[in-house]
Parts: C-alpha cells; structure tokens; sequence
C-alpha cells in the first residue's frame, strides 16, 4: 500500500502495481450510485412507523454508524439488539421493498460513472459487482444505471461464506473472473467494504460520496476520490496506462 502523502491521503503509486491489470471490481451502493439516502429515507420511515428511538428519526450520525454498508445481520443487530434475529430480518426485508421502490424514481448513478465505466471497457478488463446488498436490490440497481451488460459476474455477500467486511466476496469474485488479486484493484465507498477488499490483498479506491474521509482511511484505502471526475483518480489511471503501454513495448 502506497504511503500516506502529507495532507493524509495515499499516493496514486498502489494502484500502478497491479499492471498489468487484469479486472476492476465495484461495490454498488454508494459506489454506482449515491444510494444511502435513499437508504436512511426508508428506514427512517419504518422505524417511525414502530415508534423506534421514542419517535426520534435517526440522523446521519447513527446511518453512518450501524448501517451503511453493513449487512442485513449485522445491521439487524446494530438496530435491534433485543429482538429474535429472525424478526429484525423481516423488518430489512420490508425495508428493502421501501428502498427498491423508492429507487425506481430516485436513483442516480455517482458523478463521472460513465466515464469510468467506459475507461475500464476500452480497456478490456473483467468486471464484477461486488455487495451486500440483497440480490434483488443489486440486480435492480445495476438494471436501473444501464450496467446489465457491464458486469461479468455479481457477488453477493449473502451467498459467500460471510459478508464483507470479510474477505470472501471479493476473493469469490476474482475465482470467478478467473484473475489474480495482485491485478486487480476495487471501488468501495465503505470502510467495511475498503476492509474487505484490503483483506482479499487488493488495493482499494475509495468514493467518498457520503462516509467520514478519516474512516476510509483509517480502513485501509489507497486512494481516496470525491467521484468519478476527481483529477487524483484520473492521475492513478493515466499511470497505470503509461505502465502497460511501457508493457507493450517491452514485450514487442
């Protein structure tokens, strides 16, 4: 992992070491799309509805905190220490009926998405989607941002040995791909997905589109971008280009 420069944010360098690089990995929520307030909009709403907090709606702070980027049981915890695990679950199944409703009017993909999607097909590179996320959110979310045909494969940490922040959905992704850790790097925009892609050995950039900077440092992260047109991103891609062109030349 590169070091932190002066102002605490990495070095573009880690990234240059998986050329030549062989896939490009992505979490969904709040990496495709700024999802989590969509997110906090239905529980907010459904917690109201059972008089959670004293009737107090939940702030950014607590989302943050003991949902964003959590899975369905650990965030089942978080909320509802008291309560069967078998109800807090029903409770995130309806909550994500609300979101995936709420997502088909109001989903938006992160600024740049685009381009960085385009970027990664010119190059050729596999792709997945990596998540926490229930897979009928993440089919959606990928269906609604037009990336059906984008990604090669879709993990879900549902269905891995354990959800992020473990290790296993990403390793599961590049045993798929059929690529090796060392060429590949991934966009996260939590610390509990930047842990787990650090953990499965990749470096990992991170969108912070709405989680505490200091946090995805502190988690591991190589790199640290405000979206897709952030100038210290497109810095990292014009290296790893120069060092696969320099690749090339060798090789010919």
């Amino acid at each position: 992992m590169a070091a932190p420069t002066a102002n605490g944010n990495p070095t573009v360098s880690s990234l240059v070491t998986t050329v030549p690089v062989q896939a490009v990995l992505f979490d969904i929520d709040g990496t495709l799309c700024d999802s989590d307030p969509l997110h906090h909009v239905a529980f907010q709403e459904l917690l109201l509805e059972i008089g959670y907090n004293n009737g107090v709606p939940i702030d950014d702070e607590f989302f943050i905190k003991n949902i964003a980027g959590r899975s369905d049981v650990e965030a089942a915890q978080n909320l509802f220490p008291d309560w069967d695990l078998d109800k807090g679950l029903k409770f995130l199944e309806e909550k994500e009926a609300k979101y995936r409703s709420l997502a088909k009017e109001r989903l938006e993909p992160v600024k740049g998405l685009g381009k960085v999607v385009q970027w990664v097909k010119d190059h050729g590179y596999k792709r997945a989607a990596v998540t926490n996320a229930p897979r009928i959110n993440a089919e959606l979310m990928i269906s609604l941002l037009g990336l059906s045909d984008f990604f090669q494969a879709i993990i879900i940490g549902g269905e891995c040995e354990q959800p992020k922040p473990a290790p296993y959905p990403y390793l599961k992704a590049i045993k798929e791909l059929q690529v090796s850790a060392e060429h590949t790097f991934i966009f996260e925009d939590s610390a509990s997905g930047i842990r787990a892609g650090v953990a499965a050995g990749m470096p990992v950039v991170a969108v912070a589109t709405r989680n505490p900077e200091k946090s995805l440092l502190e988690a591991g992260a190589s790199l640290l971008i405000k979206d897709y047109e952030d100038p210290k991103l497109w810095a990292a891609l014009e290296e790893i280009d120069r060092e696969e062109a320099k690749l090339k030349k060798a090789s010919a």
